[in-house]
């Protein structure tokens, strides 16, 4: 937290998000040419971004692309405005409302003490994804080309393919969201679970592509909250208490929405929850 705190109390840096709020994915020469800096200097201000996770860069060809990553805005978010009061916290709110906005292609990021297959196991068990996914359940075989449902109770909210299933480093899905007349107009979009491991954790990487300019947010504003929930749950066993997930069915206390959560984390090899 320390490191987003000091990378978002620099003006400058806060300009390069709010500069690639505008246009994400951008190079160093176009974010150069939006400040008043050298070269060195503003490589210098997106490098500290970057440690803080609130930038991620994707090399696309012989170009390196720099694009947002909200998931820590979320994670302050989760952490501080909802144990006091969500409505003091208005220039926070619009912060990271802006991070969430459409773009043609979203990039989220977290580190999660845990192991590959753990995460894995976390996307795609039917419960577990259930229990910090708003209570969506994807349902598949989990190979090449096969498809899957989204599914809450008896509602489908969601159906694809599987384009390319690597366990447990690489998931990538073709989607339909149909949870409202609303996103289900937006078409196929593509999202791509990456899991990296890096010492004795993980870095869990969410692409959300193939987005249409000016796409509903719905189709992708809640990966920040939903990357937060299996950070909670694969580190404690615990489910996020947010304001908005408290919506979505999970509970304050240790209750039975907890305690299955705790159930099913201690049951995968080599689970050790707090």
């Amino acid at each position: 937290m320390d490191d987003v705190f000091k990378a978002l109390a620099d003006s400058t840096r806060r300009a390069l998000l709010d500069a690639l709020f505008e246009s994400d994915g951008q190079t160093l020469t176009a974010l150069e040419e939006r400040l008043p800096m050298t070269r060195f200097g503003v490589m210098k201000h997106l490098r500290i971004l970057e440690q803080a996770g609130l930038l991620v860069t994707r090399r696309r060809g012989r170009e390196k692309l720099h694009f947002l990553n909200p998931v820590p805005i979320r994670r302050v978010h989760d952490r501080w405005v909802s144990k006091y009061a969500e409505p003091w916290a208005a220039a926070l709110s619009e912060l990271k409302a802006n991070l969430e906005r459409k773009t043609m292609e979203k990039v989220f990021e977290i580190y999660i003490k845990t192991t590959p297959e753990r995460v894995w196991e976390a996307i795609t068990n039917p419960e577990l994804r259930a229990i910090y996914n708003f209570g969506a359940s994807f349902e598949s075989e989990w190979s090449d080309g096969s498809k899957f449902e989204v599914r809450a109770g008896d509602f489908l909210l969601g159906e694809g393919e599987n384009l390319e299933v690597a366990p447990p480093r690489r998931l990538v899905q073709s989607m339909t969201a149909l949870w409202s007349d609303e996103v289900k107009s937006e078409g196929r979009t593509r999202v791509t679970w990456e899991i990296e491991p890096v010492g004795d954790s993980c870095r869990v990487t969410v692409t959300h592509s193939e987005l249409r300019k000016g796409a509903n947010a719905q189709l992708y504003g809640g990966w920040p909250m939903v990357l937060s929930g299996l950070k909670t749950l694969l580190e404690t066993g615990e489910t996020l208490t947010t304001p908005g997930s408290l919506r979505y069915g999970t509970t304050k206390e240790s209750g039975p929405v907890g305690e299955k959560a705790r159930q099913l984390i201690e049951s995968l090899p080599g689970a050790s929850v707090g």
